[in-house]
């Protein structure tokens, strides 16, 4: 059985959480998807996971931050 961890934090998780991690602001799919090279819809479908994993938090509707746990994480 895969890891839920793996599954969450492939190389497209990991791309986004790094473009998420250069904006001061929270950002949408969008953007996040222009600043990573990952297709909008390939974000949109990560981001939900990312957000239960802890990695990523949405403050308001349709935009999303890093959390610290995201940042421990691509700092491996």
């Amino acid at each position: 059985m895969v890891c839920a961890k793996s599954q969450v934090l492939d190389e497209k998780g990991i791309k986004i959480l790094k473009a998420l991690a250069e904006f001061t602001e929270p950002a949408t799919c969008k953007q996040i998807a222009e600043k990573s090279g990952v297709p909008v819809k390939s974000v949109i479908g990560k981001m939900r996971a990312l957000v239960r994993a802890g990695y990523v938090e949405r403050p308001e509707k349709g935009k999303y931050i890093i959390t610290d746990q995201g940042r421990e994480v691509i700092k491996e």
